[in-house]
């Protein structure tokens, strides 16, 4: 299991939200709070978009361990951003450590992220990539179940890239999860896979917890809404919240809390998904299969 952050509001820098919280990805890089192993060392991967340029997200990644990489220091400290994907690595076994297998994986104008594995994802790749229209066949490049994943959304979306909005996305990752429950299910798989899939199209953001295993409890996952993300000198960060029926200028989902404030921060329900859209309203629904 990895950890990630999504981020959408008000543009801060990425230092904000990879350095400075008390418990920022950087420290989930090698101590992280809410899983059983706390490392995850594997590589790590920043994307975000600039959208004055055009519609494509910047997406730097790198195997060495966020915890010792300089370059993501000095480029987090002067870089700013209002959509952001920040995802630490921890390899499911077998799984080669490259830089092709390094979260977030992008496409056009989509990022993916993935916390979680596909259960003996050797048994279903075949019949994975015979049902992948060429171009998404073509596109991987790397070992990973989680690329694999993308490119079953990506062959679901069944909209042009550019028409696709929040609820075709949704609609798209809610049938990846069915596709791979089916599929997992035909090759008697019997062991629990995990899902915390999350993808933006640089406008709207939509994020699933979810477990196959009955009864099994999915991989952690919150968010937090707000005015906005500040981080001030010391170290305190803060989400300056709003109320439920209030407009939100800054959304964070994360794998894990980043600040010790737990009433800022709302779990999301297993088998659910969190869908933040353009004008940043949050909509949490469930997944029906």
């Amino acid at each position: 299991m990895c950890r990630f952050i999504a981020y959408k509001g008000a543009a801060l820098l990425l230092s904000d939200l990879l350095y400075r919280p008390v418990n920022s990805l950087i420290m989930q890089s090698y101590r992280a709070r809410e899983r059983a192993e706390p490392l995850n060392g594997d590589g790590f991967g920043v994307g975000w978009y600039v959208p004055e340029i055009d519609p494509t997200p910047c997406v730097q990644r790198s195997v060495s361990p966020a915890w010792s990489n300089r370059n993501l220091q000095n480029l987090a400290s002067k870089t700013y951003a209002s959509n952001m994907f920040a995802h630490v690595r921890a390899a499911s076994p077998g799984m080669i450590v490259s830089e092709v297998n390094v979260h977030p994986f992008n496409y056009d104008r989509f990022m993916w992220m993935h916390n979680g594995s596909i259960a003996n994802f050797n048994r279903i790749k075949r019949i994975l990539r015979d049902n992948l229209k060429d171009e998404f066949y073509n596109m991987i490049s790397g070992t990973t179940d989680s690329e694999h994943a993308f490119a079953v959304f990506l062959n679901n979306l069944n909209v042009p890239f550019n028409d696709a909005g929040a609820g075709d996305m949704r609609r798209a990752l809610v049938e990846t999860i069915k596709l791979l429950n089916r599929w997992t299910r035909e090759a008697e798989i019997t062991e629990p896979s995990y899902y915390n899939f999350a993808v933006t199209d640089g406008r709207s953001t939509v994020v699933s917890r979810y477990s196959s295993g009955e009864g099994i409890v999915g991989a952690s996952l919150h968010y937090s809404r707000g005015h906005k993300f500040e981080c001030l000198p010391g170290g305190v960060c803060d989400m300056h919240g709003v109320a439920a029926d209030e407009a939100a200028r800054a959304v964070i989902v994360s794998s894990e809390r980043l600040t010790e404030e737990k009433e800022d921060w709302i779990d999301v329900p297993d088998n659910h998904t969190i869908t933040v859209h353009e004008d940043l309203s949050v909509r949490i629904g469930k997944i029906d299969l």
